[in-house]
């Protein structure tokens, strides 16, 4: 989030710790806007997320199916509950991050699979 201008990037309506509740906000397009610590408990298929600060927001129990994020703050976010199918995740930093019960099937990193690591992960243990 590139602060070329010296000014607050976030000159819009100010909407941290908004509570975002059985809504359908497929296709929003959230540009440039502060949700620091948003609570979203809706349908976000196909959103976009671009130079937003969503740092310790809550998505729980969302639909973000092919939801983008760019050039986003994520750092204390939780993720539970959701739908993430064809999410891309790219020049992210994911430092202290954890995954917990997820369905990985099909999910690459770096072009690899990560069943296929976690395979040979087993393997190397052996």
């Amino acid at each position: 989030m590139n602060d070329q201008s010296g000014s607050n990037p976030f000159d819009g309506p100010q909407m941290q710790g908004t509570r975002y509740e059985r809504a359908d906000m497929s296709g929003a397009n959230f540009d440039c806007v502060n949700l620091a610590d948003a609570r979203f408990y809706a349908v976000l298929t196909n959103a976009k997320f671009i130079d937003t600060d969503l740092g310790k927001a809550d998505f729980d129990d969302v639909n973000l199916a092919g939801a983008r994020f760019d050039n986003v703050n994520l750092s204390g976010a939780a993720v539970t509950n959701a739908n993430l199918s064809r999410l891309t995740i790219s020049g992210v930093t994911l430092v202290d991050s954890d995954i917990r019960d997820a369905d990985l099937t099909g999910m690459r990193i770096n072009g690899v699979l990560v069943t296929d690591l976690f395979e040979a992960y087993e393997q190397a243990k052996s």
